[in-house]
């Protein structure tokens, strides 16, 4: 379970750096904050939620699609 775990993490960090994502790892959670544009962040996100929001602005971008 652990390397499936960690290899969620490594596409989850690569993806969030295409998408010009900055991923924090904090303990169990994470922190999610955009690079460019209007700088969101997101904090107190699980592994499960940071891959939501990253499918979503691959497939829809920052319009909405």
């Amino acid at each position: 379970m652990q390397d499936t775990d960690t290899d969620r993490e490594r596409a989850a960090y690569d993806l969030a750096e295409r998408l010009f994502f900055e991923l924090e790892k904090q303990g169990s959670r994470f922190s999610l904050r955009r690079k460019i544009g209007d700088h969101a962040r997101r904090d107190d996100l699980t592994l499960e939620e940071v891959e939501q929001v990253l499918e979503r602005w691959k497939l829809e971008g920052p319009h909405g699609g």
